[in-house]
């Protein structure tokens, strides 16, 4: 085996991309694996279990960023990791890092939270030694979440929802050390700078596009609304992330960066 080698699930979308960046300039060996053919990957898909096995031969590392959406989040997230893990502990792997989502045992009631405690379970109970990093929401999710209700005359906007975005980057940065550092259990969790209200955010975000836009909080019910209003997706003891929100609308802005899933969120004007 060649202990060098690290995959990278989900190795081409924002997260993953950044890990496998980090990697190659600090020298390591990095595989790329892609549920789609990209020049540079292999092809592994977590939905059916189809090229795992090549995927994983061979490798000492695996950092786990694949996802999929609400759609299909248990066949890929739960049942793709356990597929993931079988074909790992068949070959020897050594380590796997998941990246989960922080608080996610704090507000199980959404469905996309819940399917991720329940892949750190798998994760915890399989017979390869492992890292869990949970991180606070990217910088991106936010955005495309305040694009998303910037559809009417004035924007309404949910009522004490926080969060404590954080740099993508960051993140990766901090993946590729724990991947390097070998097995640390649960890790300690990762954070933006700052915790804020959601309508806070929106507002620097309409300042930073420079235009006039009114946002009106209106309050949810229910216990995934409760829970976002009482920080549930924070963690305000783990401040890891240095760039604060509107150093990030300024960088994508300027740069036109692009998302985690390929389309562009340029502030809109």
């Amino acid at each position: 085996m060649n202990t060098h080698e690290i995959l990278v699930t989900g190795g081409t979308g924002s997260l993953g991309s950044r890990v496998v960046n980090r990697l190659s300039e600090a020298g390591e060996n990095v595989r790329v694996m892609s549920r789609y053919w990209h020049a540079n990957t292999i092809r592994g898909d977590l939905l059916t279990g189809e090229g795992l096995e090549e995927a994983v031969e061979g490798v000492s590392t695996i950092i786990h960023c694949a996802s999929s959406s609400l759609r299909r989040t248990r066949q890929v997230d739960v049942d793709g990791t356990r597929r993931l893990l079988q074909a790992a502990e068949r070959t020897g792997v050594s380590h796997i890092l998941f990246i989960s989502i922080v608080g996610v045992d704090r507000n199980p009631y959404f469905p996309y939270y819940r399917m991720k405690l329940e892949t750190e379970r798998i994760i915890e109970h399989s017979e390869v030694p492992w890292t869990i990093l949970r991180a606070t929401q990217f910088h991106g999710f936010v955005l495309r979440l305040i694009q998303a209700l910037d559809r009417l005359p004035m924007m309404v906007a949910p009522r004490g929802f926080l969060f404590q975005p954080i740099d993508v980057g960051e993140v990766a940065h901090r993946s590729a050390e724990l991947a390097l550092a070998g097995p640390a259990g649960r890790a300690p969790d990762v954070g933006g700078p700052e915790v804020r209200a959601f309508v806070d955010l929106a507002r620097a975000y309409f300042e930073a596009a420079g235009r006039r836009r009114r946002v009106v909080e209106v309050p949810l019910l229910g216990k995934v609304s409760r829970a976002l209003r009482e920080g549930a997706q924070t963690a305000p003891e783990q401040r890891y992330g240095k760039i604060r929100w509107e150093e990030f609308l300024a960088i994508h802005q300027e740069q036109g960066e692009r998302d985690y899933e390929g389309r562009s969120f340029r502030v809109k004007r």
